[in-house]
């Protein structure tokens, strides 16, 4: 199976040790499931979850980088 977008992200940022990019991206993702949440009238439920894992995979990048 091939690495999604989010893991070659992630995996570069963690080869860089950058860890303010990890931080950015997960905090994007979160706010975007804040803004599908507060939508009224769509059903945002399949994109919220994608989200999440996406934030799983940044996690465990950051979970990798040196502390």
């Amino acid at each position: 199976m091939a690495a999604g977008a989010i893991e070659l992200i992630v995996e570069g940022y963690v080869s860089l040790k950058d860890q303010a990019a990890l931080d950015e991206l997960r905090t994007q993702r979160r706010k975007l499931i804040a803004d599908l949440d507060a939508c009224t009238g769509i059903d945002c439920r399949s994109t919220i979850r994608q989200i999440e894992e996406d934030i799983v995979v940044i996690e465990a990048g950051l979970a990798r980088l040196p502390t």
